[in-house]
């Protein structure tokens, strides 16, 4: 049942994450910190997203397998495969039920995105079977050597990436500056009390590290 749990924990992080990725792309309100990074390395050698998303994931990746293979598992496989295709649905479910949303409308779709990001994430990186090679840096940096809390972290490698995309052109938007600040202490939030409580079969939340 346990092991059950993990990976039911596991592909619902991954589902929703994609699922809020859809819900980002429709509020063209600003991407992600690491879709901001990659966007302007891939200005930079004026080439396509796609081809520099594929290069600098397999160098994380790469570096991640010799500082930390602990975190490359399912998890990571239900990103490669799933995540994509799950925005994709999103997107065109909003596309027809949403042709035209208004600025407050976006606003409510940026935000929602943003704190399910945030649920999502913590859900798979508690099941601990694997997350993405991004995900991974501040996790190694966090626990493997323990440089700051997680929370400070994932706000320093977003804040590298926004920079990085902010230096090369990249457009940002008030949904990038969001991300790159809360995310990491959000998610820290969601894996205290909902996330490491449920894997748990517990109803009361973990303290903070």
């Amino acid at each position: 049942m346990y092991q059950i749990r993990r990976i039911m924990m596991a592909l619902c992080g991954v589902i929703l994450c994609g699922l809020c990725v859809g819900m980002l792309q429709k509020a063209k309100l600003g991407v992600d910190p690491f879709t901001c990074f990659v966007t302007g390395i891939a200005n930079l050698f004026s080439s396509s997203y796609s081809t520099f998303y594929l290069i600098l994931t397999g160098s994380l990746l790469a570096v991640v397998l010799v500082l930390r293979r602990h975190y490359i598992g399912i998890a990571t496989i239900f990103n490669l495969l799933l995540t994509g295709m799950t925005a994709d649905l999103m997107r065109n479910l909003l596309d027809a039920l949403l042709p035209h949303p208004g600025l407050a409308m976006r606003g409510g779709l940026m935000l929602t995105a943003i704190v399910l990001t945030c649920l999502a994430a913590a859900l798979y990186f508690t099941a601990d079977l694997g997350v993405s090679a991004y995900d991974a840096l501040a996790l190694i940096a966090a626990y493997k050597y323990r440089l700051l809390p997680f929370k400070y972290c994932r706000i320093i490698t977003d804040s590298i990436c926004v920079l990085v995309g902010l230096v090369f052109d990249v457009t940002l938007g008030v949904g990038t500056v969001i991300t790159a600040l809360f995310m990491g202490p959000l998610t820290q939030w969601f894996r205290t009390n909902p996330a490491e409580p449920l894997l748990a079969g517990s109803l009361h939340p973990v303290r903070e590290r």
